[in-house]
């Protein structure tokens, strides 16, 4: 029997990356054959499937900026390797590789499945910029597309915003494996009590919010202590963090961590008293993923993604876009009622294992595969 090929087009870096190796590493490797199409980094590791065998992973100059050079040439580069090796569907994730794979699949005539992982549009900070990047979404649509959403919020604005037909439209949550208990480690000599995030500086995470938090917290809360991770890559504001950490005097309140592995970021989530997030928006984001399946109450900000994974009162609690106070009272309760935050934790680990377990959620995504193969 033919296997049934998947090209998978996008810039692998960041959450997409995460998502592309967690599906490709976990899909029924003999009914499945993976090719992927990116820029090629040397610095990081090979891809692999299921059976441990090596993913062919083909070079184009793809980034997140525009330049019309060479995305041109990423969809002539694309267009080459769909004609050589025949997929059955292409996967295009994120913007520029939606509108790679798009334009592509007009010449090389296959369905593309579309995977936001947040949708461009919500990230420009004008709204002139934020129409144009919804226009752009709304007329690649109709090429030869397909949405397959990261949560029911992704679903909604590519069905209301950018108008795909409810036909059109699949969700498959992002999911993660399980996460092993994990060993008591402390190398960085955090506090006992500590809270933490996962984001790079940026318009998406407004981290700006999360240190006037901390500022507030401080009057009642003296020693409260921060770790946020993930500050190294794409981060276009750590600069005026950096310089309003200090002009706010909360070097000892706050730690920067500009990267590390996997492993070493759940050892600082497990042992975190909560875990929280001040996006402006998200698709489905994994470091709160993460954190359900380490038993983590969580204080996030009303946005998509986020309101997908935290139900307040529930596994946590969801204040505002910028509500400082209200995001500093619900901390500060959480770290005085262990009765309510033990509730919580026990919560998030149960609505992680029903929901974004991709054990049982990799079936969901392979009989969608299957579908576009008929």
């Amino acid at each position: 029997m033919n296997k049934i090929k998947i090209a998978h087009v996008l810039d692998s870096v960041g959450g997409v990356e995460v998502y592309l190796r967690l599906i490709t590493e976990n899909m029924n490797s003999d009914i499945f054959d993976n090719i992927i199409i990116h820029k090629i980094n040397k610095n990081k590791k090979s891809y692999y499937n299921k059976s441990n065998s090596l993913i062919k992973e083909f070079d184009i100059p793809i980034q997140r900026e525009i330049s019309l050079f060479k995305d041109l040439k990423a969809v002539y580069l694309t267009i080459k390797v769909l004609k050589k090796e025949k997929p059955d569907v292409i996967h295009a994730h994120s913007a520029k590789g939606g509108i790679i794979a798009r334009l592509a699949s007009l010449i090389y005539k296959v369905n593309v499945l579309h995977t936001p992982h947040a949708y461009s549009y919500l990230s420009a900070n004008s709204k002139l910029k934020s129409k144009l990047f919804l226009v752009i979404e709304q007329v690649f649509k109709n090429f030869n597309s397909y949405l397959l959403a990261t949560s029911e919020s992704e679903k909604l604005r590519g069905i209301k915003d950018v108008g795909y037909s409810k036909n059109r439209v699949f969700v498959l949550n992002n999911s993660i494996l399980p996460i092993s208990k994990q060993q008591e480690e402390n190398q960085l000599r955090l506090p006992d009590e500590y809270i933490c995030t996962v984001g790079r500086p940026s318009f998406q995470k407004n981290l700006e919010m999360m240190i006037e938090v901390i500022k507030l917290l401080k009057r009642k809360k003296p020693n409260i202590f921060l770790v946020i991770m993930g500050v190294g890559e794409y981060s276009p504001n750590k600069e005026s963090i950096k310089a309003l950490i200090k002009a706010y005097k909360l070097e000892n309140n706050i730690k920067l961590i500009e990267w590390m592995e996997r492993e070493k970021i759940f050892q600082i989530i497990s042992k975190s008293k909560i875990y929280i997030s001040t996006s402006r928006y998200e698709g489905l984001p994994y470091s709160i993923i993460e954190s359900l399946a380490l038993s983590k109450a969580c204080v996030v900000t009303d946005c998509d993604g986020n309101r997908d994974l935290i139900k307040d009162g529930y596994n946590g609690y969801i204040v505002g876009q910028n509500d400082v106070d209200l995001m500093s009272e619900k901390i500060h309760y959480l770290f005085n009622n262990k009765d309510v935050r033990e509730k919580f934790e026990k919560n998030s680990f149960n609505y992680f294992e029903k929901n974004f377990n991709i054990k049982k959620n990799i079936k969901k995504l392979e009989n969608i595969y299957n579908n576009f193969n008929l």
